[in-house]
Parts: C-alpha cells; structure tokens; sequence
C-alpha cells in the first residue's frame, strides 16, 4: 500500500498520524455504487464507522445517503450536504431532543427500536404539527457468526423489536396518527465476512414483510442494514466484493413492486482506506518477551483493547526480507490492555522506526479519545 515516496513523506511527519488513501477511498465508493446500481438498491453510509470530514464529502459526492446513529450524526449528515431524503436515524436510545432535530430537518425515516420510542416519537411529532415516517427494526434472530460484542441481531440484544411484540407494535402503529409506517429494517451485524449469513436474513426479512403486508401494512422499504466485512488479515486486499453481496438480496428477497431494498454499509466502505502511522519510541528486548513501544495507543486505537480486534501490524521502514523477531507491540498508555499485538513477528525493529497500524479506516479516528490527556492527531491525505 505504501510507496518510497509515501513513506519518505511520513519521515517528515509528527507522529502518529491517520492516513487517508484518498485514491483507494473513492475507488471502493464507486465499485460499491456501481454494483448497487445493477440492481436499483439505495446505499446509506453508516457514519459511525468514520465521520472524518474529507472521507464524508467523497461519501456525499458519491450520491449515497447517511445512517445515523445520533443527533450529531444527522446534524454532521445535514452540514456536509447530504439529502435530507436519504438521512435515516437509528438507535436504541434517541433522546426528545435528538427526535425533535430530526423532525425539524425532516429526514427521511426514523428506524425505531422499542414500542415506547413510537408513542415518543408519535407526541413529539404531534406538537410540532408533523408526520414522522418510520420504519420498524425488527430483531430476526439471526447469528451473524461474528464476534459476540458486535452481534446485533440475536434475541439477548438490546437492539430492535422482537418477533413477539410486533402484534403490540402493529396496534401502537395504528393509533399513532403522526406517524407514517414505511417499512421494517434489520441489523444483523458487524464484520460479517461468511456471505451465506445474508441468506438466512433474507429468509426473515421476506416472512416480516409478509407478516405486515397481511395485517394491511404497506411495506414500501426494506432496510436489511449493512455489517460486510474487510479482510483485516490481507489489507492490501482492498475492496470488498459488493457484487456478490448485492448479488445475494436480489436472488434471495421477495421484493414486490414499487419496494425499494436500503443498505447501511460502513466498514466495507472506508475501512482499509486508512493507516495509523506510529513511530517506536522505544524497544525493550527481555529474556522471555520483547516489547515494541510505540508513540499511538488505545487513544487513537480502540479495537484491539476493546475487543481483541486483529489489525496487521507492518514495521514500514524496514524489507520484509529483514531477519524476523517475534515483538509484543503496545502503546504508552497506563493500561495493561494497551496492545496492539502479541508475538508479532516483524523484521529487527529499532528506535525511530515506522509501524503502520493497516485497516484502521473504520472505528479508528471515531472513537479516538482523550485518556491520558492525551492530544488529538492529525489526519493526513495522499496527493497532499
């Protein structure tokens, strides 16, 4: 991924630093675009996985929608130019506030996750004169066959409505006056890389669709949500393959006329497009361990302390060729979890050296964070 040239520039840099292969960016946008296209689906850019300013104006640009997951998701979605007609709001917990944005920039939906957020959403649209279009997210059921802290679609989530509180929901939905039903969505997921998963959502989005169909609903929208996966083993293995994914909700889903199918996509769009670039600031060799400390931690990379997330760990000032040692490789932060990789085999590694952290395009720069008090980094783009 990185040239001579790249990696000449980043020896002039302060580290460390995200990098933005801006190149590589668009070129994933527009083969998710194109594939989507094949079959007239809708993509919505799910903003929690990176809301770095640039990376959403080449997002926008694209023409894709915004999924939001907060008040300042859609208030960011609204600022950077994104259609208000392609704006959704999820999430289990939209406080009035929140609702009562979204209702005044008049988004396209609200996908609503508990019978209680409907009659709230119902009031608050009410005393503003206003009909709030919303969509249902049901909880399928469904194992994404992902790791257990980004498993959303089980019945022991707290996400979306289970199967047997939808005649509940179906009897809120009709006393709701201000409110407009337009579909049900789904969210199985992240980083779901085995594609047969999909199948058996579309199983249940089809019976769901049915279900409310037969009680007199009209389904217009379809949302089966996103959770496609990178490759974080092979990051030079850049773009995922959105033709087969799309391939598999067209063949598998029952869509009736005039029905739109919407994804919310995130990973898979930006996630191997950036790099953290870290200098070692020190290397203490043991009788049993060596240590690799590095000037980035758990601040500018959560994942791994979070949740044991794998990311490829490359030692870019040195040839691959170089005799390998085996390198615990950790922040300067006070925590233990401080780490980004046990036995890391990386060529001899010395001070000064820079290690590229790869795939850190998705949930990397977003949930960055002050512990330590510790500073923001900058972000850096190719071409610039």
């Amino acid at each position: 991924m990185f040239s001579d040239k790249d990696i000449s520039h980043f020896t002039s840099l302060e580290t460390p630093f995200y990098y933005y292969d801006l190149v590589l960016l668009q070129k994933t946008l527009s083969n998710c675009a194109d594939a989507a296209k094949l079959y007239n689906f809708h993509v919505h850019y799910a903003m929690k996985a990176n809301f770095n300013q640039k990376v959403l104006q080449h997002i926008k640009a694209t023409g894709f929608g915004a999924d939001c997951v907060s008040g300042g998701e859609v208030s960011k979605a609204i600022e950077i130019g994104f259609d208000k007609s392609q704006v959704v709001f999820a999430g289990v917990g939209k406080s009035d506030k929140e609702i009562n944005n979204a209702l005044d920039h008049d988004i396209f939906c609200f996908n609503v996750e508990s019978i209680q957020e409907l009659e709230v959403i119902n009031e608050l649209a009410a005393a503003k004169g206003k009909t709030a279009r919303v969509a249902i997210r049901i909880n399928p059921n469904v194992d994404a066959h992902t790791h257990h802290n980004i498993t959303t679609g089980l019945d022991e989530n707290k996400f979306g409505i289970n199967s047997w509180d939808l005649p509940l929901c179906a009897d809120t939905l009709r006393k709701c006056a201000s409110l407009e039903f337009i579909g049900i969505h789904f969210h199985i997921g992240s980083q779901i890389t085995n594609l047969d998963v999909y199948k058996n959502l579309c199983v249940r989005v089809n019976e769901f669709a049915e279900w409310f169909e037969e009680r007199g609903f009209a389904v217009k929208v379809l949302n089966v949500g996103g959770g496609l996966g990178i490759d974080y083993h092979n990051p030079d293995q850049q773009i995922p393959d959105f033709t087969s994914y799309f391939k598999i909700f067209n063949d598998f889903l029952n869509v009736r006329p005039n029905q739109e199918v919407h994804f919310e996509l995130g990973r898979a769009l930006v996630g191997q497009s950036s790099s953290l670039i870290s200098k070692v600031l020190y290397v203490k060799n043991g009788k049993k361990k060596n240590f690799i400390i590095l000037d980035a931690g758990m601040t500018e990379l959560m994942r791994p302390a979070l949740y044991q997330a794998y990311h490829q760990i490359e030692n870019i000032s040195k040839a691959k060729l170089s005799s390998a040692v085996k390198y615990d490789v950790v922040g300067p932060i006070c925590e233990s979890t401080d780490c980004f990789g046990k036995e890391v085999e990386l060529p001899e590694t010395l001070r000064g050296d820079l290690i590229a952290l790869r795939s850190t395009g998705a949930y990397g720069e977003v949930m960055a964070s002050h512990y330590n008090l510790r500073e923001n980094i900058q972000s850096v783009y190719s071409g610039e």
